[in-house]
Parts: structure tokens; sequence; C-alpha cells
């Protein structure tokens, strides 16, 4: 026996026990997982901010090293996915709907790194994953609330743009109202952009205007008009209520955390692959859910509460199915 020998024996004796005890070292460092994010918008984008804030959870568990670009010009997309991808990182994310050809013809380019993206389209084997905001469940439920708060019968309605993943929220939405209340209108504008609050906020002023006293607020903006024209808002992807306590009533809520966690594991244990995670958004996975009413708790009418609750438990048990329409919807108000 040399001393290469004893060296070696103790470096992995002292390996092993720094494994056992949890303590950090070369080894540990290397199991954490290089994860890249790229959003086209602001980190406190609605959307955005629920990925953002998932991943972020899994960088303090000390699971992953996560590096992120926001305000990502769609023209920057692909080099900035490039950048990542020859960078090393394990798992890139994002969302792809206005730069799919560009961002799938990366993931051919690197079959060895795993991509997991916001899109309207399907899986791409081997590599690319994709998943979508279904929470039309809770924004059914939402839609029950506010048909039942309503004076006017008359409700607005703010998006970015008619694409599927806002059409379904929206269609589902009127459904839930229309269920507690027939008579209810819908006024429907869309602001063409993802993020411009004035614009939004001008939207709805316009609404409010034309006798709208509930406002649906897929975009930022739309709360503050309602605010300051005491009408009533329901929130959508986040929850506003804490900055709204007079106004926003209740809202859907997306939970990327049962996604996130599953894309990683899959990346961890060498089993990712290109399939759809959007079902993982859904209420029975814990990936959607309908925000507490919080300062609105005695201001809605108990016969409402108890009719939302029993469909939700409706959703839950699978007995009742929202239905996914993604064709854009119309305003109804004549």
């Amino acid at each position: 026996m040399n001393d290469r020998t004893i060296t070696r024996r103790h470096l992995v004796a002292l390996a092993a026990a720094a494994a056992a005890l949890g303590a950090p070292g070369l080894a540990l460092a290397q199991a954490k997982l290089k994860v890249a994010a790229i959003y086209t918008v602001p980190f406190e984008q609605q959307w955005v901010s629920r990925i953002h804030k998932a991943l972020k959870a899994a960088e303090a568990r000390g699971e992953i090293e996560y590096k992120a670009s926001e305000n990502v010009a769609n023209a920057d997309y692909e080099r900035v996915m490039r950048e990542y991808a020859t960078g090393g990182n394990q798992l890139i994310v994002g969302e792809a709907f206005a730069v799919e050809a560009a961002a799938r013809k990366v993931a051919k380019d690197f079959p060895k790194t795993s991509f997991l993206l916001g899109s309207s389209g399907k899986p791409q084997a081997p590599n690319f994953s994709v998943f979508d905001n279904y929470i039309q469940e809770p924004a059914y439920l939402t839609g029950m609330v506010a048909g039942g708060m309503t004076k006017t019968n008359k409700i607005g309605m703010v998006g970015g743009f008619p694409i599927p993943e806002v059409n379904r929220l929206m269609h589902a939405f009127m459904a839930g109202a229309k269920e507690v209340n027939p008579k209810v209108e819908f006024t429907v504008t869309f602001i063409n952009s993802w993020f411009d609050p004035p614009k939004a906020k001008e939207a709805t002023f316009a609404m409010i205007d034309k006798g709208a006293d509930v406002l649906y607020a897929e975009r930022f903006g739309v709360s503050d008009a309602a605010k300051e024209k005491g009408k009533l808002a329901i929130g959508n992807v986040i929850d506003t209520q804490a900055q709204y306590p007079d106004t926003v009533v209740a809202s859907a809520l997306w939970h990327m955390e049962p996604t996130i966690d599953l894309a990683l594991k899959n990346v961890k244990d060498g089993k990712f692959k290109a399939e759809d995670y959007g079902q993982y958004s859904m209420m029975k996975y814990k990936g959607s859910s309908l925000a507490p009413l919080g300062t609105f708790e005695g201001k809605v009418p108990a016969a409402l509460v108890a009719k939302v609750k029993a469909k939700e438990a409706d959703i839950l048990s699978g007995k009742f199915a929202v239905k996914v329409d993604d064709s854009q919807p119309k305003s109804t108000a004549k």
C-alpha cells in the first residue's frame, strides 16, 4: 500500500461521509440542476410571475441554480435560448407563444437539453415539452361570484390578446356567471398587449361608463380603474386583493409548482421527454385554485357562497367538467 492509495481512500471516505451528513461539497454542488428561464415580459407580470415564483422556490430549497432573463424581445428570444443552452443549462423554461418556430428549432439543435415552454402547440420529440395555464376551473367559479355580485347585470372583460390561453378562461368565467345569473351581459375588449396597464385602465373606464359594475381583470390596470370608480373586480392568475381590499372580490389562481417540480424531478432522474404538462395546472393536481374571499368574507351572499362551494366540490370529484373553449369570446351587451 502506498501513500497515493491511502490518499485516494481517504478522499473517497471523506466524500461519502460528507454526503451522508448532508455537508456541502463538490458532489452536492454538481447535483444542483442548472435551470434558465426566458420571459418576454417583466417578472411581475401575472403569468410569468407564477413560473418565476415556482423556480425561485426550488432555488431557495437548494435544488437548482437559477438564471432568468426578463423583457426579452421576440426577435432576441432565439439568441438568448441558444446562449443558455450553450452555457450548460439542463432545463430551459419560458413561453414560446410568439416564437414557436424559433424555440422549436433551438430544441432540435440541443437534443440533450430539456425544454419546458408555454405553448399552444404540441410537444416535440425528444426534448420539447409544453405547458399552459389550464385554470378554467377556478375561472368558472369566479364567474359565478361575478354573476351573483353584479347589480346592473353588466360585466366588463379586458384581455391581452385573443389567444387560446386567454379565451378559454374568459369563456369559463362567462359560463359561470350565466349559471347563477342568466340575465348578465358581457362587454369584451382586447388591448393587444401583455403588459400595458394604462391601456387596460382606459378600456375599463369605457366599460364602466356603459354600466359595468363588475370587471374581469385579465390584465394589470383593470383593478386600478375599478378601484377609482368604486366598482368590483375579479382577479386572474394571481391574488391582488391585498392591494385592492375593497375591489377584488375573488381570483382564479395559477400554481406552477406542480408543473415545475415534476419537470425538475424528470430532468434529475433522466426521464424528461416531450410531453404536455398542461393537466398539472388543473385543480385536482393543485395547479389552480379559487382564492379565499378574504376581505369580502361576509360581503358575498351566503347562498352564492354555498353554490360556489358545491360547484367546486363537483369539479374536484369529477362530477362537473368545465368546458374548454379556445375560440375568441364576443361581447353580448346590446
